[in-house]
Order: structure tokens, then sequence, then C-alpha cells
């Protein structure tokens, strides 16, 4: 298909940017994709667009992910409405844990970093920890979506003890070399952009500064979001007793899931499995001390789903856009305009804005680096780099589009933990992470030479 298959994710977001509004820029995306994909004929490919969008639900994981992102709505307003969140922000202010809004940023990006084990479990947790302590000192959920979005996964592909570290061994096997393992170690200090954004990430959260659009954004909104405030008087435990059973649920669900190896656990059916028994546990706490009947709990937990449906529809478009995608061979294209004809000191920087290009288009890292490590790694063994270096670009570039594209699991979830509307976060986040790719493109080029032979 050829160049083409560059159109669907072009048309997502040149629309996004244009009209500023996500579904309908996914739903252009899918129908262009499908055109193509039926020899250009605009009723087939409506009908096979439809299709598309009903055959997300086919994949089992693709379906616990849609669930899940229904049920945290279900979550979170339930933690709102028992006034746990005001009892755990007046505690944190009270005790001087929480005294400043350094602190406060600082607490939720050592969070992000200390939960390296599942980067959706990094996400939800410090952003369902920080929501009303964001809140309290008049930080914007734009603010808080791109610190905890910028510990997720940077964080999960430099401390490789996770499915991440599995992930890209298995993929590093059966190219000839001495020790995969160490190769993928070795690839760690190489690995630019995920260094850089972190560091920006606690630049950000010690200084308190912001820049670039995310400036603008919280100019513009004045005195930025009212603190989340019930009039019931909840206690601390309603808010940490699910938040705690999330968090280790999650870990234990993956372990289960993996028999018994917590790295080949299933992601989304641990973090399904963790959040309805979090809901069920914070059912009982509060039918229990009679705060709640069991049908205003039912109206609630409906009232936080419906709070979510747009969400959870990007989420169900994103995912048949991918496959749609997958189907043109977008990826594939964009990998193979690699040369190796190219200058050796150009080789690695070429993979990396490849890598990105090719995550930021289809929302995926993992899927990148399926497609171009097969391409990075004979690379490497017939010229004068070393492996690490161009698996560093792949993952790099990877990441970049995993922590930045508006179609990405991790950056919708992001905007979904923060309770930020999602084009506010991919519209902050875009220019930290495209100054991070600039200056990595020139270390890519600086460390071709000084390791080249």
């Amino acid at each position: 298909m050829h160049w083409l298959s560059l159109i669907p994710p072009l048309l997502a977001i040149l629309v996004t940017i244009w009209k500023r509004q996500v579904i309908p820029a996914l739903l252009l995306a899918i129908f262009a994709a499908e055109v193509l994909l039926h020899g250009f004929n605009p009723l087939l490919g409506l009908t096979a667009g439809l299709d598309r969008i009903v055959q997300v639900f086919s994949n089992a994981s693709n379906t616990e992910i849609l669930l899940f992102s229904l049920l945290i709505g279900a979550l979170l307003n339930l933690l709102k409405q028992s006034g746990g969140v005001s009892a755990f922000v007046h505690y944190l202010l009270k005790t001087g844990i929480a005294a400043s809004p350094r602190s406060v940023s600082l607490l939720t990006s050592a969070l992000g970093l200390i939960i390296f084990i599942e980067s959706n479990l990094s996400i939800l947790a410090s952003g369902i920890f920080a929501r009303g302590l964001f809140d309290r000192f008049h930080l914007s959920r734009a603010r808080l979506a791109f610190i905890i979005d910028s510990t997720c996964s940077p964080v999960s592909v430099l401390i490789l003890l996770n499915g991440w570290g599995a992930y890209i061994l298995g993929l590093l096997n059966g190219y000839g070399l001495d020790n995969p393992l160490t190769v993928m170690l070795g690839s760690i200090p190489l690995n630019f952009y995920a260094i850089i954004i972190l560091g920006m990430t606690v630049y950000t959260s010690w200084s308190t500064r912001v820049f670039f659009t995310l400036s603008t954004h919280e100019l513009s909104l004045g005195t930025i979001a009212p603190p989340e405030d019930e009039d019931r008087h909840g206690k601390i435990h309603y808010f940490l007793l699910p938040l705690l059973t999330l968090v280790l649920g999650i870990v234990l669900f993956m372990y289960y899931t993996g028999s018994g190896e917590l790295i080949r656990g299933s992601g989304s059916s641990s973090v399904l499995y963790a959040t309805v028994v979090a809901i069920l546990l914070l059912w009982y706490l509060l039918i229990r001390n009679r705060m709640f009947s069991g049908k205003q709990l039912l109206e609630e937990s409906f009232r936080g789903m419906a709070e979510l449906l747009p969400v959870v529809a990007i989420v169900l478009l994103a995912l048949a856009l991918g496959s749609s995608m997958q189907a043109l061979g977008t990826g594939e294209f964009v990998a193979g305009m690699i040369s190796q004809t190219l200058p050796f000191w150009l080789l690695a920087p070429v993979v990396f804005l490849t890598a990105a290009i090719i995550s930021f288009s289809t929302g995926t890292s993992w899927g990148t680096f399926a497609l171009l490590l097969p391409v990075a790694i004979p690379i490497a063994l017939s010229s004068a780099l070393p492996p690490p270096l161009l698996l560093a670009a792949v993952l790099s570039g990877g990441v970049f589009g995993d922590h930045c594209s508006p179609i990405s699991d991790s950056t919708i979830l992001a905007s979904l933990a923060s309770g930020c509307d999602h084009l506010d976060h991919v519209r902050t986040q875009l220019p930290y992470a495209l100054l991070a790719a600039g200056l990595s493109l020139p270390l890519f080029i600086l460390f071709s030479f000084q390791n080249a032979g």
C-alpha cells in the first residue's frame, strides 16, 4: 500500500489539531483506512469501518481494557463521594507531608517512579493519589497528567524488571547476539529520550514551573480547579484501602495470570480484576457504615461511568484504528524507509526518528519494537555501531509515541486518571516530548561517532 498507508494516521492527527475533537478525527481515519483497504470504495469503507469497530470486542484483552475504562470511572466517583479523598488530603496537609505545590508534585513523581512494575498501574495509582492534592494547591489537571504520563513508560523502559524487559528480551533472541541480556542492559544509559523526559518531569516537580502550552493553559484557567471536597465527613480508609487494594491486586493478579511469573502476567486482565475488587471493597465499607444504600451506590457508580464514556469511545476507536493500520501495513512501510546505505553516524538517529513516527502514528510502543528491532539489530551487526545503541534508538522512539500520541493507551489513561480533558493533555504535553526528542537526536549522533568500531 506504500505511502498511502500514511494517510489515516495523518488525518487523525491533523483533524484533531484543526477541530480540537478526537472522536471525529478517529472515525474519519478509520473510514479512510478501510476505503484504502477496499479498493477506494466509500460504501465498502463505511461498512468495513463499522465491522472493524465491532471486531475490537473479539479480542478479550481489548474488551478488558474497555470494561476497565468504565469501571475506573465508577471507582473514582465513589472515592470522591465517600469523602475519603477529602479526608486523605486533610491528613497530608495536617501532617505536613504535602505542605506545598513542590512536595505534592514530588510525591506524585516519586510514586510514579517507584511503581515501575506495570506502566498502567503507575499511571492509575499516581493519578488517583494526587487528584485531590493538586486541586488543593490549585495545580492544573493537565500538569498532573503530564507528570504521571512522564513517569510510566519512560521508567518502565529504564528499569526493565517488568513485562517490558521480558518482551524486549524475547524480541532480541534469534539474531546471533552473544548475550541479549547484556545488550538490553547496555541500552539503558543510551535511552536518551526516556532519561531526558524523566529529567524534565523531576525539574517541573521541583521547581513547580511549567512552560510552553502548559503554562498558557494554566494561565487561561485563572483560579484552577476547586478542591475536591465533599460535605460528607469521610474517613481516610475509604480512600487508602481501595487504592492499596487496586495496587496490590494488580500485582497479585499479574502473578496469578502469569502462572507464578510476575513479568509474564496479563496487564489488562489484572487491572480489570483489581478494579472490580477495589469497587466491591469500597461498596462494603460504605454500606457497613450506612453512608449509602445499595441503590445509591449503584447510581453513583453509573454516574462515574457516564463521565468517562467519551474516554471509552476514544479507546475503542483508537483500538479499531490500530487494527486498520496494521492491515494497511503502515508500520512496515515506515520501517522499510530505513536504508543501510546511510552514513554510519546517521543510522541511530534515523532509527530513532522512524520509531518515533511509527509509535506516534500507531499509538503503540510495543508494536513499534516488534516492527523495528528485526531491522535495527541486523543493521547494528553489519555496521560499526554497537547493538545497545541501535536498541536504545528503537526504545527511545517507541516510548516517544507511547508518551504523547493522542491514540496511545498510556496517553488516554493519563487523561482518565488525572481527570484532564484528553486533548488538553495531548496539547500541553507534546512540546515537552518534542523538546526531549530534539535533544535526543544530537546525542544519538554523538554516541554513534564515539561508539563506532
